[in-house]
């Protein structure tokens, strides 16, 4: 079933708020699996080299591909998200090749699936949140970290 492109734009608004919020960032890759054009099947067979592109995967034409970067981009400048470049390279063992994106390997449609939009205020939230919880443990049980996993 296709979906029209207004009805697309506000689901990719939707996935835009709710990834800057639970992620503290938002981007393509996870913006089409949320969207359903992805699976993380897919995504880990591209991930592992084992796809020669994403785009190659994702079951949803080169238009709307396109729209939903853009959109993607559209909503993280609204949310004030910085955009940070990420570099990404083939997971598993062995050399470690950058990864592709689409079957014309332009590098200006590489860097907009691989730009990340960033939430730093987010981010940092995160981080404050992920140091209380574990000062909160070591007070509960006495243990640290690093007493628990025996360095």
């Amino acid at each position: 079933m296709s979906i029209n492109n207004q009805d697309l734009e506000k689901k990719v608004k939707q996935v835009a708020h709710s990834l800057a919020y639970e992620k503290g960032y938002v981007c393509v890759t996870d913006m089409l699996m949320r969207l359903g054009y992805l699976s993380k099947e897919n995504h880990e067979d591209w991930r592992f080299g084992r796809i020669p592109y994403l785009e190659k995967v994702c079951n949803v034409n080169l238009s709307k591909l396109s729209l939903i970067s853009k959109l993607t981009r559209k909503f993280a400048n609204e949310l004030k998200l910085k955009p940070s470049f990420t570099l990404y390279k083939k997971y598993g063992k062995g050399i470690k090749p950058t990864l592709i994106f689409s079957k014309t390997r332009l590098p200006h449609i590489e860097e907009t699936y691989a730009t990340h939009y960033v939430n730093l205020k987010r981010i940092n939230e995160m981080k404050m949140n992920k140091a209380a919880a574990k000062n909160s443990t070591e007070k509960i049980t006495g243990i640290t970290d690093d007493e628990m996993s025996g360095a």
